[in-house]
């Protein structure tokens, strides 16, 4: 697990006063916690600016730390490698300073491991119109004691034919594993023509 170094309530000019998404002043626990959550909603995936974290299941959850004043933002990679985290990072924390909820930290983690079946049906939904057709969902063998395999290759996904974006068809091809980002494969459409990436499943 890796954290950002708190913000002092003392060191914020944010930190004297909280605000809600309402406006109204942040006097709870809960008023910060709704204040940074409608914060860090906002943020969009720097690769893919259409869809949001939480909307990428990259925020994972936005809690008290342990002791009881430090908001905590926590994220999880699409991968390890993710070059965009470190941009992630430092935009969720201009949020959380903008939203003036100090003292607050960014906490990334690993595991579990993250998996496209967290993207949400508006995240997939806007992903599509953007023209990336959404990742399937994946076939899981975890067993039932929710214990994680460690993978080293993508998961299989359902045996859904991968759709157009564009037309809906479902008579596309693979030209490559990898397009505009690692996550992401190259198709063509066989009816429209056109080609489009694919969020892969992870």
């Amino acid at each position: 697990m890796r954290d950002t170094p708190a913000r002092d309530a003392t060191t914020s000019p944010f930190a004297p006063t909280f605000s809600t998404p309402s406006g109204k002043r942040a006097d709870t626990p809960d008023d910060r916690l709704a204040c940074a959550r409608a914060a860090l909603e906002a943020v969009p995936d720097p690769e893919i600016p259409v869809v949001s974290i939480r909307d990428l299941g990259i925020l994972r959850d936005v809690r008290l730390g342990d002791d009881g004043l430090t908001l905590e933002a926590v994220i999880t990679p699409t991968y390890s490698g993710c070059p965009a985290m470190s941009q992630i990072e430092e935009d969720a924390g201009r949020a959380l300073e903008a939203a003036g909820v100090a003292p607050w930290r960014v906490l990334t983690v690993l595991a579990p491991a993250w998996s496209t079946d967290w993207i949400t049906e508006s995240g997939r939904a806007s992903l599509r119109a953007f023209g990336i057709a959404p990742p399937g969902h994946c076939v899981t063998d975890a067993p039932p004691d929710n214990a994680k395999p460690l993978r080293f290759v993508p998961r299989a996904q359902s045996e859904d034919a991968v759709t157009c974006p564009r037309c809906g068809s479902p008579h596309t091809q693979e030209l490559s594993r990898f397009a505009s980002t690692a996550c992401k494969a190259l198709y063509r459409c066989l009816d429209c023509r056109e080609p489009f990436d694919y969020f892969k499943p992870y």
